[in-house]
């Protein structure tokens, strides 16, 4: 099994955009840090924020996961930005389709980014995880990504 990283069309962007949106907002509300009450609404803003040009934003990079063996399971964004005078990158969000989960592909998707982030000439990642997501703490973990930080929040 392979895969490789294609980037994405005007369609599958909406496809992409419609859904990643949705889960945010879901993400957000599950981890108490927003209300369900305007989590949509703030989701959306957050991605026109980031992605004001859609797929074609600067830096961004968004692309479908595709399978040799399964066609698209997936899909993988990551922006490219300076801290200093470092170049870094950030995934924005890695997602394997629940029909394919569990069978490597997020494993050889990261293998790709990480090649094309090579070629950049970019020798850090990061991403965010949520503290309730168990499954995709343990994927990064077996991938090398250490933790660097902890938010913690206390409800009254």
């Amino acid at each position: 099994m392979s895969v490789s990283l294609v980037p994405m069309n005007e369609r599958a962007f909406r496809a992409f955009l419609h859904a990643a949106v949705e889960s945010y907002a879901e993400e957000n509300v599950s981890a108490g840090r927003w209300p369900a009450e305007g989590a949509l609404e703030r989701s959306q803003a957050s991605f026109a924020q980031l992605l004001p040009q859609g797929p074609a934003t600067p830096d961004h990079h968004l692309f479908e996961i595709l399978a040799d063996d399964a066609g698209v399971v997936g899909s993988l964004w990551y922006g490219v930005y300076s801290e200093g005078e470092q170049r870094q990158v950030h995934i924005y969000d890695v997602r394997v389709h629940p029909a394919h989960r569990r069978r490597g592909y997020a494993t050889a998707a990261f293998a790709a980014m990480e090649a094309q982030v090579r070629a950049l000439g970019i020798d850090r990642i990061g991403l965010h995880v949520f503290a309730h997501n168990a499954g995709a703490q343990a994927l990064y973990a077996r991938l090398g990504y250490s933790t660097v930080s902890h938010n913690l929040v206390k409800s009254l």
